[in-house]
């Protein structure tokens, strides 16, 4: 089959040199590029790619992204109210906070962060921008407290809010079916020598993966059914993985075989 070779993409610029440094000695046999993962047609076009045997789908936010500083992921630090996966392009999350008007806002919340009581928290917000700029995460987490209000044990009140906001301000589920509808037409499809390319995704929380779900089975089914699945189930993450990495335990990984079409089941 020839060398292997990885075609790698990340939305975060400082990411890249970690990447490559955990794969030098790969050499160049490893491409990495400051992208979207909705860009793949794009990047594997510019490299001269056409079919792949494997596409793995990392979703959502990274930990390096969560614990780096002055990124505003994070309410555990006071940091600049950012949330940009690709500093190099579209708004923070000030910028978005202090033109949503204040229905859209508590839509966004309800929607991204299942946070049942929206309609307060957006009203806090709002109200807050009111008397100056939201500009600092420590500076919002104290408006999200006391917009849930009551008294809480466990969970922080602003966490719902933070993800929320974070999926909002990277349009995170935008394209994300159509996406992965493309990385399986980019798969090789099984012949004598090949028994099909596979993709896996890995989703992170509870709106991600019924994306990933729903969109790996009806690609499965049908007369022009284009993938068999690998997992009925996601496989998630064993009791030694998440006491080694508590942020595990909410991952999901699904997958999926490149057939030909008509040979759905």
């Amino acid at each position: 089959y020839g060398v292997t070779r990885l075609i790698g993409t990340d939305r975060d610029r400082d990411s890249l040199p970690r990447a490559s440094e955990a794969l030098a000695a790969f050499g160049d046999r490893v491409t990495l590029v400051h992208g979207d993962y909705r860009d793949m047609d794009a990047v594997l076009d510019a490299h001269g790619i056409g079919n792949v045997d494997g596409i793995l789908l990392d979703l959502g936010v990274s930990s390096l992204q969560l614990e780096a500083e002055d990124r505003g992921f994070s309410f555990r630090r006071d940091e600049p109210l950012d949330m940009r996966m690709d500093q190099s392009r579209g708004e923070t999350a000030a910028e978005k906070l202090a033109a949503v008007d204040e229905t859209a806002l508590a839509d966004v919340i309800f929607q991204f962060g299942e946070e049942r009581k929206s309609r307060r928290v957006a009203r806090a917000i709002v109200r807050a921008r009111e008397v100056g700029p939201l500009t600092s995460t420590a500076q919002l987490a104290v408006i999200l407290r006391r917009g849930v209000g009551g008294r809480w044990q466990g969970i922080d009140p602003a966490t719902r809010t933070f993800q929320a906001l974070r999926i909002w301000v990277n349009e995170e589920l935008e394209g994300l079916g159509p996406c992965i509808e493309r990385a399986v037409a980019r798969l090789i499809e099984p012949d004598d020598r090949h028994s099909g390319g596979r993709l896996a995704a890995i989703a992170f929380h509870s709106l991600e993966d019924p994306v990933v779900k729903h969109t790996l089975r009806a690609l499965a089914h049908g007369e022009g059914a284009t993938v068999r699945l690998l997992t009925k189930r996601p496989i998630e993450a064993g009791d030694e993985e998440v006491a080694k990495n508590p942020r595990a335990r909410s991952a999901k990984l699904r997958g999926a075989q490149r057939i030909g079409r008509g040979r759905g089941r």
